[in-house]
């Protein structure tokens, strides 16, 4: 049992050590600046993602410094990130002020694992008639299926800093997280 369990951790080992190894240098040369453009830079599918939101759903992300992929400068401001399937390829949008402003192409795309939200994303605390109301819409979904809230879909951000003056984005949306890439310094 204790060979097993050993063997285990080993081969478990091994594998994360495998996955810290990654080549961003070389997936940041493999990657082809964009080309794709948007009329009068309008996601069309923002509307479908809103609909049911009272706020935007997408992750908001702060950029106090540029950051530069190949030719783009990107200039520090707010932007909403938001990941776009086109022709096959996934792109990030940086948004800004409802328009596009920025296009990223995304080097990975995972299932995000069952539990992260639970994990990472804070409970709300709601005063007691927070919850009443809660309560309440939840009732008229169930008397009334046309009424019922539809949940937003769950969104976390994480930036790294890398070696060699790179910076990984991972944006979680939804039941997917998207991988892209910067560098801190123009090549």
């Amino acid at each position: 049992m204790r060979i097993l369990l050993a063997i285990i951790i080993l081969i478990l080992t091994t594998l994360n050590v495998q996955a810290k190894n990654i080549d961003y240098e070389q997936i940041y040369r493999d990657l082809e600046t964009p080309k794709v453009k948007y009329i009068h830079d309008i996601d069309p599918g923002e509307y479908y993602d809103t609909q049911n939101s009272t706020w935007s759903p997408y992750p908001l992300f702060r950029l106090t410094s540029p950051m530069y992929f190949k030719d783009i400068e990107i200039e520090p401001g707010y932007y909403l990130l938001t990941p776009r399937e086109y022709k096959g390829d996934w792109y990030m949008l940086f948004k800004e002020a409802g328009k596009i402003k920025y296009i990223v192409p995304v080097y990975d795309r995972e299932i995000v694992p069952v539990t992260f939200y639970d994990d990472n994303l804070p409970q709300p605390k709601l005063a007691p008639t927070q919850k009443i109301h809660l309560k309440m819409l939840d009732i008229m979904g169930k008397v009334m299926p046309s009424a019922k809230r539809k949940p937003t879909p769950k969104t976390y951000l994480d930036v790294t800093d890398l070696d060699n003056n790179f910076v990984s984005i991972i944006i979680y949306w939804g039941d997917y997280r998207y991988y892209t890439i910067f560098r801190t310094i123009r090549l």
